[in-house]
């Protein structure tokens, strides 16, 4: 692994168990064993680090969904997917995805991390969208409403939130139970 990835990851970790504003380069610098100039080399500044950091990210989770959508499975399947993509980047309360840790921490990111945090939640919403239009046709959940790009937001800010709490509570528990209710309308075979 060269220099750059292993600073990626590493600050990715740090970011998802800690939160961006609460590490720095002097504490990436300890954790990867080379200096803050090597640091700087990469990422000559935070709000380089914090881009490079969500867009690497935004490409593998949207990479996910796409293998997701790329079976063939019901709108049910997908959405629960999703929720468990979600419950995985939690790790039993110990993280966050990285997008919720941004989103957590907007105020600390310049215009462009903001705009790139902006497009992954767009794509991650247009996807969901799609899926709860597959499931008013494919009956694989109860309770669909008219309008997919509702409930697309809707399930956005249920599994972010869900996420939020999980963590306050270091518990995965907060996560299952608040996700219970959307899991409970769905089914994932397909009606005969």
């Amino acid at each position: 692994m060269d220099t750059k990835d292993h600073l990626l990851d590493c600050a990715e970790h740090l970011a998802r168990t800690r939160g961006f504003d609460a590490f720095s380069y002097a504490d990436l610098s300890k954790e990867v064993g080379i200096r803050k100039a090597s640091i700087h080399y990469h990422f000559p500044t935070k709000s380089d680090l914090a881009a490079s950091l969500i867009e690497r990210y935004s490409e593998r989770f949207l990479g996910q969904l796409y293998a997701v959508s790329e079976k063939d499975g019901t709108a049910g399947h997908d959405v629960r997917a999703y929720v468990d993509l979600y419950r995985q980047a939690l790790a039993k309360g110990t993280q966050l995805c990285l997008c919720v840790s941004f989103s957590a921490a907007r105020d600390s990111f310049d215009e462009a991390t903001l705009a790139r945090l902006n497009a992954f939640h767009d794509r991650s919403l247009a996807w969901l969208a799609t899926v709860f239009e597959k499931a008013k046709t494919d009956g694989s959940m109860t309770g669909t409403l008219s309008d997919p790009e509702t409930e697309a937001h809707a399930c956005l800010a249920l599994v972010e939130g869900a996420q939020l709490v999980a963590r306050a509570a270091r518990s995965e528990v907060h996560f299952n139970r608040a996700v219970t209710p959307l899991l409970d309308r769905l089914s994932d075979a397909r009606p005969h």
